[in-house]
Parts: structure tokens; C-alpha cells; sequence
């Protein structure tokens, strides 16, 4: 019989990926990482420990708290607050996922002598010809974008049962099952930033991330200039931490015309409002990089991918370019808006499978 320790968040997803697994019969273990505590250092949000408790008393499986949070911190909220001061819109539940989530949970596959990590992810993992893995959309939910940076040795174990499901079949099941989360609503805000104001989290914990040079960046906490492309200033803002390429609303502004974020300047903290038009382009460069389906990209090598810029954006038709040891130079066939340092390009090819991935990072012009 094979075991799969099953990745427990306490929401319906999870809880059904468990239950499937188990009803296939695979011995199952349940496992939350507790990856950070509230303000009253008492539950972690992420992954809330008595629903999922609750959920392993059900199916009658092992259930374990696993302590992982020191990686989340390295990995996720101190690169959160850093990339905010820096001018940059981080994506923190990327790079959890491979440094911190799954990692955590392929230790246990080793502590529990287990063949298989499991989470309730709506994808479908694939071998290919060439012997690399890689993940492919679903017809529900696309949630590969998230899933760009694992590596080849966690998606070599990795089982994703919900990938042939939709959401409500997901709770029926879950109805049927009798299991205590069947009507839980689902978790919507990044999970360390309690009541959904990240420029408050980031304003909180800006000196201890930035601890040798707090007086040198303090002055990107508060107010400044917005400003247009020809320097001139147009209105003051209250802190670059609260404004992202592509923003429209809540800039205190009246210009009896749309404006738009184009880019902010954290060394002035300055914030560069535009023209709609002006935020369209059909170049982004991307560095910090993770290929699935293939190995690499050879310097110089060019290939043709849909790629999204942001989680919630249709892929286009782009043409990438490998142009250094760890960048590659995407030219998209019809011009994309709002590309945002910080946020990640994902490539797919045309089975939809992830070919790759990196971070947007802003180019000089």
C-alpha cells in the first residue's frame, strides 16, 4: 500500500484530496505546516490546525503539526516587506509554495517513510517523453500559475486528485463524505496579512527587515511625489508601499480623466502616473528563472509559449528568448498591460503544460 502525506490547509480542498486518496487506498497521513502565528501568537491563519484536525478525526487518519516557521519567514514575509519597500508587487505564494509548503512536506514524506506528498490544488501533474514532469491546466481552475517553481523532485511525488473536478463537485463529495468543512468558505487574502491591509504589515515590520538601513528607506514609507513622465509633479501620495503598476483607484486624485500607475521610483519615492496606453508594452524581461518541462534555455535560443504575466491573466502569444545565464527577453504578439516588477511570467505550451517561469523585473529604457 502506498502512503501519500496529504498537505492539510483545514479548507474543503484539502480535506477532499485526503478523502479521495484514502477511498483509493492509499494509506493517508494528514499534515499542516504551521507556518506563522496571529498577533495573539495562537493559531496560524494559513493553515487553521483544528479544522484540519477535526478533518482527520473524520476520515480516521494521522494528523501532525510540522513547524516550518523559520522558512516562511526567510522565504516569504521578509522578502514581502523588502520587495514592497523596493517599489516591487511581490508574489509571496509562489515562492512559498517551493521553499517552504512543499518542501516541508516532501521532509515528512522522509519522516514518515512515505512515497507521496498530496495538496488539493486544481492541476494535473505530467511525465513527459523526455523524463521531466511538469503541470498542465485543468478545465475548472487554473492553479499552475502558482506551481511554476517546484522542482523536479517534488513533482516526481506530487499527486493532485482535484485536478478532474470542479469546485462544487469538490463539495459534494465533501457533503457526501460528511466532512466538517463541506460548506467553508475559501480563503481569499494573502494569508500573514490579518485583515487584508498589506501596506499596514509592511509599514510594521519595515525596521526589522530593514534593520542595517532603516534610516536610508524610511523615507519610502510616507508621502511623496506623483509625478508624470516628464517629471512634472502632479500631486502628493501617501507611501509607494500602497500602489502597484497598472492602478487606477484610490489615488486621491481628480483629473477629470483616467491615470494610471506606470512606475514607481523607489530611490525618489516618486509614483509616475500615465495614460492608459502607456502601460501596455510588448517586452518584459524576466530573471530569477525555473524551467519544468525542459531543462534550460540555451543564450540565444528562442522559443514560442502562451505566457501570463499575472495570475488572473488570459496567456498570450509571446516569443521567448534566452539573452543571459539566468534572463530571458519575452516578446508578446500583441502588446500586455500593466507587466509588473515583482510578479511572475509563466510559460505554457500548447498542451497546456508549464514550460517554465521567472520574475518580472523592470528594464531600463
Amino acid at each position: 500500500m502506498a502512503k501519500a502525506v496529504v498537505g492539510l490547509s483545514g479548507g474543503v480542498d484539502s480535506a477532499v484530496c485526503a478523502y479521495l486518496l484514502k477511498e483509493q487506498g492509499y494509506e493517508v497521513v494528514g499534515v499542516t505546516l504551521r507556518t506563522w502565528t496571529d498577533s495573539e501568537k495562537e493559531v496560524s491563519k494559513c493553515c487553521e490546525i483544528e479544522d484540519a484536525q477535526r478533518i482527520c478525526m473524520k476520515l480516521g487518519i494521522p494528523f501532525y503539526i510540522h513547524n516550518v516557521g523559520r522558512d516562511f519567514c526567510e522565504y516569504v514575509t521578509r522578502p514581502f516587506v523588502r520587495n514592497y519597500i523596493e517599489g516591487l508587487t511581490p508574489s509571496p505564494c509562489v515562492f512559498c509554495n517551493r521553499n517552504v509548503k512543499f518542501e516541508g512536506m516532501m521532509y515528512c514524506t522522509k519522516l514518515f517513510d512515505a512515497d507521496f506528498i498530496a495538496t488539493g490544488h486544481y492541476a494535473e501533474v505530467i511525465k513527459l517523453p523526455n523524463g521531466r514532469y511538469t503541470v498542465k491546466q485543468v478545465a475548472y481552475k487554473d492553479q499552475t500559475y502558482m506551481l511554476y517553481r517546484l522542482s523536479q523532485e517534488q513533482l516526481s511525488h506530487l499527486l493532485m486528485p482535484l485536478g478532474g473536478y470542479t469546485k462544487e463537485e469538490v463539495r459534494q463529495i465533501a457533503r457526501e463524505a460528511e466532512l466538517p468543512v463541506a460548506e467553508k468558505s475559501d480563503s481569499q487574502e494573502i494569508c500573514f496579512v490579518e485583515d487584508g491591509h498589506y501596506a499596514d504589515y509592511v509599514n510594521e515590520h519595515a525596521k526589522d527587515v530593514f534593520s542595517d538601513n532603516y534610516e536610508n528607506i524610511k523615507n519610502r514609507l510616507g508621502a511623496g511625489n506623483f509625478i508624470d513622465r516628464n517629471g512634472t509633479v502632479l500631486g502628493e501620495h501617501k507611501g509607494i508601499i500602497h500602489y502597484t503598476i497598472g492602478q487606477r483607484k484610490g489615488l486621491g486624485l481628480a483629473f477629470g480623466h483616467p491615470v494610471y500607475v506606470s512606475e514607481i521610483r523607489p530611490e525618489t519615492n516618486e509614483v509616475v502616473l500615465s495614460e492608459e496606453g502607456e502601460i501596455f508594452t510588448n517586452e518584459v524581461f524576466c530573471t530569477n528563472l525555473n524551467f519544468l518541462s525542459i531543462p534550460d534555455l540555451q543564450t540565444g535560443e528562442e522559443i514560442f509559449a502562451r505566457v501570463k504575466i499575472r495570475y488572473r491573466h488570459n496567456a498570450e502569444n509571446a516569443v521567448i528568448s534566452k539573452i543571459g545565464e539566468d534572463e530571458v527577453r519575452i516578446l508578446f504578439e500583441k502588446p500586455v498591460r500593466a507587466s509588473t516588477p515583482g510578479q511572475s511570467a509563466v510559460f505554457y505550451d500548447s498542451d497546456n503544460c508549464i514550460i517554465g517561469g521567472g520574475v518580472i523585473v523592470k528594464k531600463e529604457k
